[in-house]
């Protein structure tokens, strides 16, 4: 409440707030190299936000995981494997579906290019990391219900997943750290902007919406694997 009794009344101008949008809106691009501004700000002036948003959907994935992870510790009782088959047979086998899966053998690839386009293109235009990772998590998802989880298996398992997302933030963690530590002690950032309007610019920008693309889509489809699955079972774990 005595933070709030400090802020401005209503209506009235504040300096501060009116300082800080003039300085991204007329030094943005020359700072950040970027001509999506809300890409500059997010992942440049505060890529510190960006990184704990990122952490939270790992943690999240890592929880349920822990969660509904079965292994040699975990025994378990005929009650449990009664209501693991009765799971199991309350969902319906989509694979069979050929209408699925002939839609999905024309969406995805398209899907597949779209997520790509939005990854991208953060630093030009609408789109970036969160929602680039979103599309391409929801093609992963759509694959796994056309084709089935013995398919994804075979090339994204949980472990497969957990390493991909941890190495996308540890990658962010050190560019960004490394970053802040120049600007810190004043020493000049040695990592080019590039030209802006182009694909490779806006310095660490379109990297790091790369690294929480990844985070992103194996997050989504983690989620939906685990809950679809009711555990970590078969290949998935290994």
């Amino acid at each position: 409440l005595y933070t709030v009794s400090l802020l401005p009344r209503y209506g009235q101008e504040n300096p501060q707030t009116t300082e800080v949008v003039r300085r991204y809106v007329e030094d943005g691009v020359e700072e950040t190299g970027a001509i999506n501004i809300v890409a500059g700000m997010i992942l440049d002036y505060r890529a510190f936000d960006t990184l704990g948003e990122s952490h939270v959907l790992f943690t999240a994935l890592v929880c349920v995981m822990a969660l509904l992870g079965l292994d040699k510790k975990n025994t378990r009782t005929d009650m449990e494997d009664y209501y693991r088959i009765r799971r199991k047979n309350r969902f319906r086998d989509l694979t069979r579906e050929s209408i699925l899966r002939e839609s999905a053998s024309l969406l995805i690839p398209c899907i597949g290019i779209y997520a790509l386009y939005i990854l991208l293109n953060g630093q030009n235009g609408p789109g970036g990391g969160f929602s680039g990772g979103a599309i391409a998590g929801a093609g992963l998802i759509i694959a796994s219900a056309a084709f089935g989880f013995e398919t994804m298996d075979r090339f994204l398992t949980a472990k497969v997943c957990g390493r991909t997302a941890l190495a996308a933030l540890g990658f962010y963690s050190f560019a960004k750290g490394f970053v802040f530590f120049v600007g810190a002690n004043g020493l000049e950032n040695p990592i080019p902007k590039g030209t802006p309007g182009a694909i490779l610019s806006g310095g660490l920008i379109l990297p790091l919406d790369i690294a929480v693309g990844i985070v992103v889509a194996l997050t989504m489809y983690g989620f939906y694997s685990l809950f679809r699955r009711g555990s970590i079972g078969g290949a998935w774990e290994k």
